[in-house]
């Protein structure tokens, strides 16, 4: 099936060109949760890497990327930002950062280039969000890493 990309999908695929990161983008039925769309995936919740925006006390941004069977933990984070204050901002505020409505948040193509943290335990081959619903990215965690000049350290629990 040829994907016609939506603008948040052609987004994705030219920033992951741009860096040099394999990617292969693929169409699926809307998921309500993260579980069906691993459901729908043919793999597990811990496979797909949540792509969380976190907003810092200065109002500047960063991504948090956790497996999907993971919650951020808020401490270990912000001992590696270095900072007393992170939070999750609101959903419209999410989307100003980044141009991407929830469900769909990727650190590739976002409309500003945050800095990325990538949670230890993601590895392998792995799905994330492509810039628009009922859309997938796989890529290999070693790839995004390098592409995106991300820090890995252990932000989940």
């Amino acid at each position: 099936m040829t994907i016609v990309p939506s603008p948040g999908v052609e987004r994705v695929l030219t920033d992951a060109a741009a860096r040099s990161i394999p990617i292969e983008v693929v169409e699926r039925p809307k998921a309500a949760s993260l579980e069906q769309a691993a459901e729908l995936l043919g793999i597990s919740p811990a496979a797909i890497v949540k792509s969380l925006v976190v907003k810092r006390h200065d109002g500047t941004f960063l991504f948090a990327l956790v497996p999907g069977d993971k919650q951020i933990s808020w401490a270990k984070l912000r001992a590696v930002v270095g900072v007393n204050k992170l939070q999750l901002p609101a959903q419209e505020v999410a989307l100003e950062a980044t141009g991407y409505e929830r469900g769909t948040i990727t650190p590739l193509g976002s409309t500003t280039a945050w800095p990325v943290y990538i949670d230890s335990a993601v590895h392998g081959r792995i799905a994330l969000g492509a810039g628009d619903h009922g859309y997938s990215a796989w890529v290999q965690t070693d790839d995004l890493v390098r592409g995106l000049d991300a820090t890995r350290a252990d932000i989940s629990d």
